[in-house]
């Protein structure tokens, strides 16, 4: 068992803790990894204190080769797990020391995938998101995928699309995920009547406030803009355009429900400068009923 961060090489790279949770977590990598014909690489983080240590109480040796031996045999039981998951995928497992936050995150820049439960062990009762699953939507160098919900097999992959440049990055994973998965691709673009253009217009004199009726037509152009040319490199994918009207974040999660999973990018339309996720991936984040990936701009890998 290795016990320190090897250099991964585009491969899937998935957090466990011997939680359940990281557990399905690991499963859905080990099918991601056979879909892209990657080899998988299982990770524990342990660092001191453990959870079970006060602070500032020094950890005696055979406390800390025990807290060790238990990480390494919750990694090998993720391993064989995936690998009767995905028979084909060359899996891996390691013991890394450090700081859970800086490690998994350093680990996402050479990954293709990185994959975590939407919270594990030492979540606080009621605490719907992991302060490790936030921490790597935010800073993740590649696509980060929380496993929360229910994934539909049988499901389409579904894209939020905004028309943003942040989003753009978002939009052509999810064409190539469900091109992998040979399932149809839900492209959905929320729109309300009032909502606010992304700059303040120049003229005082222009409506700052959207009429109603006047931009669903606009809309539906924005949707088929954002989507042109994936079509051409995706053939094999049908895509639904699905237009719709009202509150971006309740609007998608209701849409979530059978789904294979739900793509979003870390921030998009509306964004304040220096803000690594935006609301709507934060909310969905927390409540949508299926799995959630969400890709970082194209300049934030």
């Amino acid at each position: 068992m290795e016990t320190s961060v090897v250099e991964t090489g585009n491969e899937v790279v998935v957090g466990v803790d011997g939680s359940e949770v990281s557990l399905a977590a690991m499963e859905h990598a080990a099918e991601e990894a056979a879909l892209r014909g990657t080899g998988l690489r299982v990770v524990q983080v342990l660092s001191w204190p453990t959870a079970p240590v006060l602070r500032g109480v020094t950890v005696a040796g055979s406390a800390a080769e025990a807290f060790h031996s238990r990480a390494e045999a919750s990694v090998e039981e993720a391993v064989s797990r995936a690998r009767t998951t995905a028979p084909g995928v060359e899996v891996t497992g390691s013991v890394a020391m450090g700081e859970v936050l800086p490690v998994l995150t350093e680990l996402s820049a050479p990954a293709s995938l990185i994959a975590v439960g939407s919270k594990g062990r030492g979540a606080f009762s009621g605490l719907l998101l992991g302060s490790v699953a936030m921490h790597l939507a935010s800073h993740s160098r590649c696509p980060v995928l929380v496993v929360r919900g229910t994934a539909e097999p049988s499901g389409p992959v579904m894209a939020a699309v905004d028309g943003s440049a942040a989003n753009r990055a978002a939009v052509a994973f999810a064409f190539e995920e469900a091109s992998l998965r040979e399932v149809d691709l839900v492209a959905t673009h929320v729109w309300s009547e009032w909502s606010v253009p992304p700059t303040v217009p120049r003229d005082p004199s222009e409506a700052y406030a959207r009429k109603p009726g006047e931009l669903r037509d606009e809309e539906e152009a924005l949707l088929s803009e954002a989507l042109a040319g994936h079509a051409g490199r995706y053939p094999d994918v049908r895509v639904e355009h699905r237009v719709l009207r009202g509150r971006t974040r309740e609007r998608l999660m209701d849409a979530s429900k059978g789904a294979r999973m739900l793509v979003v990018g870390a921030r998009g339309h509306g964004g304040f400068t220096g803000m690594l996720l935006g609301s709507v991936s934060q909310a969905v984040l927390h409540h949508a009923h299926c799995p959630v990936v969400v890709v970082p701009a194209e300049g934030d890998r």
